[in-house]
């Protein structure tokens, strides 16, 4: 099985990684893989920059019309309007089928999509594929209809740009031979309910990760290593942009720290954030707090989550959630909130604590609940590593999308012979 992902970039960020994963998966069990990215991060041949000129000049332009909504933040809305030449560079590879993941930041247009010969496979790695132009919907579903007033572009015309891009993934994507994959219920539960996806096929895969990578290190290694004090309970909270982007819960976090701080845990407790470096002005969360900034390799996120007592990862939406599977992959408990993808990954209170959206006090009392006792929290961090082992080792995920890719091409082919005689 020949297989070619389509990605923006390979490791730079949280999409990234999980497409490159399953690539890696996929060579681990003996498939033919590649990807063929924008932007190239990583060392590895497999990994193919797209490298026509036309790739340099994507992000800046594809984001011109987003200028007549200057209210909208443009790293969380993709109009995918400029053209590229992906369709001729995929004929190149002749795969048997193209995997798209995350393909925005002008990398392929909307308009691209039918032109590839191959059965195509979704992986949604945000909402963006059935929406009109947003990563999440937040509170809008006007992507059950057909977008329009969108909020994000704090726009009041029913024909605005969001609008737009959806009648474009309307009209050109109606009749291609794609089937969805989500990585979480909720996320297949919203593409479902979704005017652009209601139709197709839409499979649950977890993401998966490399459970020798990601595996328990001896605490007290590897808070030596990262100079973490060894007399302290220590909460761990991360994620790329973590103390500024309201969807990743700090807002949430930052009460609930407070509130611990007053009831006892005080001297007990530390926070290590990963994913933000230490503010000018620092917030007074209530504790000592240690930050680590941005972590790009296994070994060092491994280290980190091994450190830790507790995950916190307290998420408004989330496709699926990898610091909190990474975090269980090291033997880590998770708190979060009983929500979006987060809710498939998390047993509460077998591997972690699911708290009541969005209370902080259930937030904090999860902490807590984590943290009071030893022999509990020794349960926990059992239980997170074998369901890691269960649910998301890469060799899991990757046979598991083997037989989808199997079954995929085996009825194109029939469809193929039926339609030829």
């Amino acid at each position: 099985m020949d297989i070619l992902h389509l990605s923006t970039s390979d490791i730079d960020n949280g999409g990234a990684r999980a497409a490159y994963r399953l690539h890696d998966g996929l060579r681990s069990i003996g498939c033919t893989s590649k990807m063929l990215v924008r932007a190239k991060f990583s060392s590895d041949p497999t990994v193919i920059p797209e490298g026509s000129p036309l790739t340099k000049l994507g992000p800046p332009i594809s984001g011109l019309p987003l200028r007549l909504y200057p209210k909208c933040n443009s790293s969380m809305f993709s109009t995918q309007w400029f053209p590229d030449v992906l369709a001729k560079r995929v004929s190149q590879f002749n795969p048997d089928i193209v995997h798209l993941h995350w393909i925005c930041n002008g990398y392929l247009r909307i308009e691209t999509l039918p032109k590839f010969s191959q059965p195509l496979v979704w992986t949604l790695h945000d909402m963006w594929p059935f929406t009109g132009g947003c990563d999440y919907n937040r509170d809008c579903e006007k992507y059950k209809k057909s977008c329009g007033e969108c909020p994000q572009l704090e726009s009041s015309r029913a024909s605005d740009l969001s609008r737009w891009v959806w009648n474009r993934k309307a009209k050109f994507w109606q009749n291609a031979n794609l089937t969805i994959v989500a990585t979480t219920s909720w996320m297949a539960d919203c593409a479902r309910s979704s005017s652009l996806f209601k139709n197709r096929r839409i499979e649950v895969i977890p993401l998966g990760l490399d459970t020798e990578k990601y595996k328990p290190i001896n605490r007290q290694v590897a808070r030596e290593l990262l100079n973490l004090p060894q007399d302290k309970q220590l909460v761990l909270f991360g994620a790329i942009n973590s103390t500024s982007d309201a969807r990743k819960g700090f807002q949430f976090l930052l009460p609930a720290l407070q509130r611990l701080s007053v009831s006892g845990w005080k001297d007990q407790i530390e926070l290590v954030v990963f994913g933000a470096s230490k503010p000018e002005k620092p917030i007074d969360l209530g504790f000592n707090t240690h930050y680590l900034g941005r972590v790009h390799d296994d070994i060092s996120l491994a280290l980190i989550y091994s450190a830790a007592d507790v995950m916190v990862v307290p998420s408004v939406q989330e496709a699926f959630g990898q610091t909190a599977s990474e975090a269980f992959s090291c033997g880590t408990p998770v708190v979060a909130f009983d929500g979006t993808g987060l809710k498939d990954i998390v047993d509460h209170q077998q591997n972690g604590y699911l708290a009541t959206p969005f209370e902080v006090d259930d937030l904090a009392k999860g902490i807590a609940w984590i943290l009071e006792d030893g022999e509990r929290q020794q349960k926990l961090r059992f239980e997170a590593r074998q369901k890691s082992l269960r649910e998301f080792a890469k060799e899991v995920q990757a046979r598991r999308y083997l037989s989808l890719y199997e079954e995929i091409k085996g009825a194109s082919v029939s469809e193929g012979f039926v339609k030829s005689s």
